[in-house]
């Protein structure tokens, strides 16, 4: 069975539409790949699909699912741009993997597998809304302490600190740094603790950093 017009177009419309609702999602929270990103994602990877069906019909040696595959290879490199790193802390694979997920919708709809593309929109949408407001119920139960830490003023103390905070899943809200005395800093930080971890274990861990002399909280 050949490919109407008709049909093909309907499918890349499809692609729009559904790779366009994800991309609103990543657009409305200001994402690197928003929009635009996801659109050009899902429709160009719907017609490489109807693309790679149409020549097999009209090709008896040419195969549909590759140029397909080179689509599933090649959003690789689009994700790896959308995913940042900032000191110990990695953003941006969600949006990694709602390209790459929109890919695989797009191809879906350029094959005719119009109503399991629409099955998969609706669970990614529905993973990306509700496990994100799971994710901020879960870090608003998380507390904040409030320490005062006198150490010693050398190269690498405060980032000896902070590597600890870190290997702890410990994010430092606010911190100020005082001279205390010509060998000495007194650090006053304001710590968003793992909801597993109470602030007893935190500052025990801290006592075993070398160059620490007092912690108070």
């Amino acid at each position: 069975m050949y490919l109407t017009m008709n049909e093909i177009i309907l499918r890349i419309f499809i692609g729009f539409l559904l790779s366009g609702i994800i991309g609103f999602e990543r657009e409305g929270i200001n994402r690197p790949a928003g929009l635009r990103t996801h659109i050009l994602v899902g429709t160009g990877s719907t017609l490489i699909m109807v693309t790679g069906i149409f020549l097999s019909q009209s090709y008896a040696d040419t195969d549909a699912a590759r140029l397909g595959a080179q689509v599933v290879s090649g959003i690789g490199f689009l994700g790896a741009g959308t995913i940042i790193k900032e000191g110990v802390s990695v953003r941006g694979l969600t949006t990694a993997a709602s390209l790459w997920a929109t890919a695989g919708i797009g191809l879906a709809c350029g094959a005719g597998f119009l109503l399991p593309a629409v099955f998969t929109t609706a669970i990614v949408m529905f993973s990306l809304i509700f496990f994100q407001k799971l994710s901020h119920a879960l870090v608003s139960k998380r507390h904040e302490i409030r320490v005062n830490i006198l150490c010693t003023n050398q190269p690498g103390q405060i980032g000896a600190i902070g590597t600890y905070l870190g290997n702890e899943n410990v994010q430092i809200k606010q911190i100020s740094i005082h001279d205390e005395q010509e060998e000495s800093l007194r650090l006053n930080m304001v710590l968003r603790l793992p909801v597993t971890t109470t602030p007893v274990d935190i500052v025990e861990g801290l006592q075993t950093v070398d160059g620490i002399k007092e912690i108070e909280s």
